[in-house]
């Protein structure tokens, strides 16, 4: 499913990008939302119980393959269709039941303030499946912000960190990468937007170090008012 059109200027210099609003970029599973008490246990079990539908297997191996391929490809799917020639599409709407998971759906209180503040252009990059994405935005009362939503069908199926879900991305904007910042709670995710010269911002409660790529780290999604004024300069990448 292609995103839905937009007109940013088209090849803007260099000094007319510094003065302009940033592009956020966010990720939505657990950095929109709250996945993990909730919404990701029950896709994890339909994942789990499609495989071995699918697979003949049963369910301990089917747990072990879908957590491996989850570790090593960044998403399950990517490994049920590189080695076992699963129908993608069919997966996903096998396993997003979007009417069973919204009920699930945890979120910040202060989500709908901090972004009607936030200034900028916002835009979704996700390894979702579009109904889910566009289902989850609206549950969380904020869809009407998002000017495009990128889904893993806009990608051809390959999940973040593969560079060319980014690329599509900037591509369809027609925006430099400096003037991106990315917003997400997996780091990994963040390398790859950094190595294309956007800015970063993990979110990440607790104790673990910050990478090198990391330009700011928040705890929730509303600390993102209160970051200095160089999150949101768009100057060039240090």
């Amino acid at each position: 499913m292609s995103p839905r059109p937009l007109r940013p200027p088209s090849s803007p210099s260099a000094a007319f990008v510094c003065r302009m609003p940033p592009i956020w970029i966010f990720d939505l599973d657990n950095t929109l939302h709250h996945a993990s008490p909730g919404v990701f246990p029950h896709i994890n079990r339909m994942m789990t119980a499609y495989i071995m539908r699918h697979l003949d297997i049963a369910e301990d191996e089917a747990q072990r393959l879908r957590a491996a391929y989850w570790r090593r490809y960044g998403a399950t799917l990517t490994g049920l269709v590189r080695h076992h020639a699963v129908d993608p599409l069919h997966f996903l709407q096998a396993t997003h039941p979007i009417d069973e998971l919204l009920p699930l759906v945890r979120f910040d209180p202060q989500l709908q303030r901090t972004f009607a503040r936030l200034p900028g252009r916002k835009v979704l990059l996700s390894n979702g499946p579009s109904w889910y994405c566009a289902g989850i935005l609206e549950r969380l009362g904020i869809d009407r912000h998002f000017s495009a939503q990128f889904a893993i069908e806009s990608a051809d199926f390959l999940p973040k960190p593969d560079v060319r879900g980014y690329r599509a991305v900037l591509a369809h904007l027609r925006a430099p990468a400096s003037r991106c910042i990315m917003v997400e709670d997996a780091r990994v995710n963040l390398r790859t937007a950094k190595r294309l010269g956007m800015r970063t911002v993990w979110i990440a409660p607790g104790q673990v170090a910050t990478p090198g790529y990391v330009d700011h780290r928040i705890a929730h999604i509303a600390q993102l008012l209160g970051l200095p004024h160089s999150a949101t300069a768009n100057s060039k990448r240090p």
